[in-house]
């Protein structure tokens, strides 16, 4: 006979085991390493993420560590060497991990302040300069980011080749990748290179606008520039944005927590939040990987154009 006493007893017993099991995954996991790939210089970065880290171990109970990678391919291979958990990736390197046979599972994914989920790669210019189109740019000098940058590389490869520029090495005279997105913006600023592939949403959401808020950008007199001393000769069709991804092989109850702390960040950690993002999205978007299913097609196309250069 089913009595509320052995109903009672065997919720309590369930409870105990969801506990237990919820437990489990913190001791075989006391410290998680979440990995960034850079977009601006180190510190920087540590500046920006340093509160959501204390944030994310506050609320899953295990430190979570932050790791500035030295480029894309480190965090891919990290994840693949289940050394980094979590990873903050750009849409081509996630895609890139993928291909690879990275076992990454995305959750999440910025929302921008207006709602959107994407964002744009842009050519940008001095203003003060006279090029208004890239085929003013022949001959001169191009400054990607990295070769697994989405906006830095490849978009900009697959905008131009449907400008009929197959090859970006020989129609420019000089083709450098920076290492950074601020790099890039620093490279055209200091007149480095002519024109700089970046990652674009909105006049006051992009990396032009995080270091003009910064100060970092100068004129040679030292006087700060500002928004209207760059120009956009170019903008591609919307990108999906990066996606925040966890190893394939956590326990379930481990991926469920990371992603709750994500979701609720917002209302729980607005602070460190709105550090992490200068005020510039609203919010996390849940995700899945299948999300950047399209991704992958566009580097399996930037890499059709590799090999076609190569033979």
């Amino acid at each position: 006979m089913i009595t509320r006493r052995l109903i009672l007893a065997g919720a309590a017993a369930l409870a105990l085991t969801t506990s237990a099991s919820a437990e489990d995954w913190k001791a075989k996991y006391p410290e998680l390493t979440f990995a960034v790939i850079p977009a601006e210089n180190a510190s920087g970065v540590t500046d920006r993420w340093a509160p959501f880290m204390s944030y994310l171990s506050r609320e899953l109970g295990v430190k979570v560590t932050l790791r500035i990678a030295n480029d894309y391919a480190a965090v891919i291979e990290g994840q693949r060497a289940g050394n980094i958990h979590i990873a903050s990736y750009g849409s081509a390197s996630f895609a890139r991990a993928r291909l690879t046979g990275v076992k990454t599972d995305a959750f999440a994914n910025d929302i921008n302040s207006d709602g959107s989920t994407g964002y744009y790669s842009v050519f940008f210019v001095k203003a003060s300069s006279a090029y208004k189109s890239i085929d003013q740019l022949k001959g001169k000098n191009l400054g990607l980011v990295d070769p697994n940058s989405t906006s830095g590389n490849n978009v900009p490869r697959f905008e131009l080749d449907k400008m009929g520029i197959a090859d970006a090495d020989t129609y420019f005279s000089k083709v450098v990748f920076t290492g950074s997105h601020e790099n890039a913006i620093l490279a055209l600023a200091q007149g480095t290179v002519d024109v700089a592939a970046n990652q674009w949403t909105s006049d006051n959401d992009s990396t032009l606008a995080q270091m003009l808020t910064k100060g970092m950008l100068k004129n040679a007199d030292g006087s700060a520039m500002k928004k209207d001393d760059f120009r956009i000769i170019h903008k591609s069709a919307p990108i999906i944005n990066g996606p925040y991804a966890y190893n394939s092989d956590l326990p379930e109850e481990a991926k469920a927590a990371i992603a709750k702390a994500f979701f609720d960040a917002p209302a729980k950690d607005k602070a460190a939040f709105h550090r992490l993002q200068d005020g510039q999205k609203k919010g996390f978007h849940p995700a899945t990987t299948k999300d950047w299913d399209g991704t992958i097609e566009l580097i399996k196309f930037v890499d059709a154009l590799r090999k076609k250069k190569a033979s």
